[in-house]
């Protein structure tokens, strides 16, 4: 499968300001620009920026950013599953995993979570590719954002819901050892029949849950 590419860019409003959204960016875009010291989420800042240059070297690694003059205030990442999750195991080039999503907590409350994933869809490639997106309770800022589970959980619904993704029924065992996680997906309209059934043949590998 051919992964095409294609820049875009556009400028949201925020507060008396103005934020760049571009995607999916070059590894020499992310070199050139600073990440916000509190993009924090998943590693320090700079380990986090060198992680995302590697995606963005991947065929498939596709890697939209917010910006704030020369600094990153958001990012989502598009990649292949880890090759060590189920995931991965049909070895679909068409299957891509939403990886990671990340708002700097002074830019959060205006909806720019959303509005990354809705740019993001806004690429006709996007059609040619399940994604995926699996939301485990023990990866979220539970403590920072002040809710509790099942608050958090319908936040994180709404914003991926923006993106055209929901939740979908699987029965991997991480994802239902707690009632909160849950795996959403994405199918591209240009996905086809034959792809689907090979997903859910992954999604559920007790054929009397199909």
């Amino acid at each position: 499968m051919k992964h095409i590419k294609t820049y875009f860019s556009m400028k949201i409003p925020f507060n008396e300001n103005e934020l760049l959204i571009e995607g999916p960016v070059s590894p020499n875009r992310l070199s050139d620009l600073d990440f916000h010291e509190d993009l924090t989420s998943f590693r320090p800042p700079l380990e986090q920026k060198e992680a995302l240059i590697e995606i963005a070297e991947l065929p498939e690694g596709r890697i939209n950013i917010i910006c704030d003059g020369q600094t990153v205030v958001g990012y989502v990442t598009f990649v292949y599953p880890d090759p060590l999750e189920r995931w991965s195991e049909g070895q679909m080039d068409n299957l891509i995993e939403l990886g990671a999503i990340e708002i700097a907590p002074l830019y959060r409350g205006a909806k720019l979570g959303k509005t990354l994933l809705e740019f993001s869809m806004k690429d006709d490639s996007m059609e040619d590719y399940i994604i995926i997106t699996t939301e485990y309770y023990w990866h979220w800022d539970l403590k920072g954002s002040g809710l509790d589970v099942w608050e958090y959980r319908n936040m994180m619904e709404k914003m991926m819901n923006a993106g055209g993704l929901y939740w979908i029924a699987t029965d991997d065992p991480e994802i239902c050892s707690h009632p909160a996680n849950c795996l959403m997906a994405r199918i591209g309209r240009r996905v086809s029949q034959e792809s689907i059934q090979k997903f859910d043949q992954i999604r559920f590998h007790n054929r009397f849950m199909y």
